[in-house]
C-alpha cells in the first residue's frame, strides 16, 4: 500500500509541470501599447495573462505627445509593442532607438485599407467598428505568437470581445437610421472621424486634419461658418482632447448649437465617461443621435 502511494506521488509529480504551463499564476505577458484605445483592446483580448503598460494614457493625445525616458524603459522590459500606425505615432522612432530593447512591434491596423486625407493616411481606423475587430484580430495573433502555450486562452477571449464589437457595430447602424439623412452632417475639430463617416454616413467636417498637431487658418474658419450657415448644418461638436475654443466660435458665429463632446482619440479613466472602447463608442453615438435626431 505504501509502495502504492509512494508511486501515485511521485506521478503527481511529475504531471505538475504540465498543468503549470497553462496556469494562470505563470509571470505574464508584458506587453507595452503606445495609447489608451488599444490598451484597452489588449485587456480584453489578454486578459490575466498579461501585464498591459500604455505610453498615453487617458485624456492624452497620442498625436503630440513626447516620450519619456519612463517610456523607453518600459519598452526595454516588454516583449511585444503593440502600435497603430499610420503615421499617428510620429515620435515612436526615437523612442525605439533610446529603447534599445528587443521587443516585437505589432501594427495593429495591418490589413486596413487607410483612408487618405490629401497626401496623408487616416491613422483613426479605430472609428470603425469593423476596423476595431481587425485591430483586435490582429493583437490576439501577436499574443497568440508571443505565449503559444496561452494562445487557446486569448482566441478564447478575442472571440467573446468580437463578438462583443460586432453587437456594438449593430447598435451603431441602428442609431444612425433615426437621424434624418438631412441632418447627417456636423463639424468636429479635427479630422478624427472619417472611418466612422464612411462605415455609418453621417458627414464631419473639421478644420483642422488628421493631426491635433495642425492649426486652422482664419480662411478655414471662415469658409466652415459660411458652409455652416449655407447648409443648415446642425451641430458642432466638441472633442475631449482638443481646446474648446475653436468649436465655441464657429457655434457663435452660425447658426449651429454645440451638440456635446466626442472621443476621438483617447479613453478616459475609470470614472470617466469613456473608460473602455465600447463605452466610448457608445458616448458618441448617444452624443450624436441627441443633437441630430431632433
Amino acid at each position: 500500500m505504501r509502495r502504492f502511494c509512494l508511486v501515485a506521488f511521485a506521478l503527481a509529480i511529475s504531471a505538475a509541470p504540465v498543468r503549470a504551463q497553462n496556469s494562470p499564476r505563470q509571470a505574464p505577458l508584458k506587453v507595452v501599447a503606445s495609447f489608451s484605445i488599444l490598451g484597452d483592446f489588449v485587456k480584453n483580448v489578454g486578459g490575466n495573462r498579461v501585464e498591459v503598460t500604455t505610453l498615453v494614457g487617458p485624456d492624452g493625445d497620442v498625436h503630440v505627445y513626447t516620450p519619456t525616458p519612463a517610456d523607453a524603459r518600459k519598452i526595454a522590459d516588454a516583449k511585444l509593442l503593440i502600435v497603430n500606425g499610420l503615421g499617428l505615432e510620429g515620435w515612436l522612432p526615437r523612442l525605439l532607438e533610446a529603447a534599445g530593447g528587443k521587443a516585437s512591434i505589432v501594427t495593429a491596423t495591418s490589413g486596413i485599407a487607410p483612408l487618405k486625407l490629401g497626401s496623408d493616411a487616416d491613422p483613426h481606423a479605430w472609428q470603425s467598428v469593423a476596423d476595431a475587430k481587425e485591430y483586435v484580430v490582429n493583437i490576439r495573433d501577436a499574443l497568440a505568437a508571443a505565449d503559444p502555450a496561452d494562445a487557446g486562452f486569448f482566441r478564447q477571449n478575442a472571440q467573446t470581445y468580437l463578438a462583443k464589437l460586432e453587437a456594438l457595430d449593430g447598435e451603431v447602424r441602428q442609431a444612425v437610421d433615426r437621424i434624418p439623412l438631412s441632418r447627417r452632417k456636423m463639424i468636429s475639430t479635427h479630422d478624427a472621424f472619417g472611418y466612422f463617416a464612411a462605415r455609418y454616413g453621417i458627414e464631419f467636417i473639421a478644420p483642422i486634419g488628421v493631426s491635433t498637431e495642425a492649426d486652422a487658418s482664419a480662411r478655414d474658419i471662415a469658409k466652415i461658418i459660411a458652409q455652416v450657415k449655407a447648409e443648415h448644418i446642425p451641430a458642432v461638436f466638441l472633442e475631449r482632447i482638443s481646446d474648446p475654443r475653436l468649436m465655441r466660435r464657429i457655434s457663435a458665429e452660425s447658426d449651429a448649437k454645440i451638440g456635446g463632446t466626442l472621443y476621438s482619440d483617447s479613453l478616459t479613466d475609470e470614472k470617466g465617461d469613456a473608460p473602455t472602447y465600447i463605452d466610448m463608442v457608445r458616448h458618441n453615438i448617444t452624443t450624436l443621435t441627441s443633437a441630430l435626431a431632433n
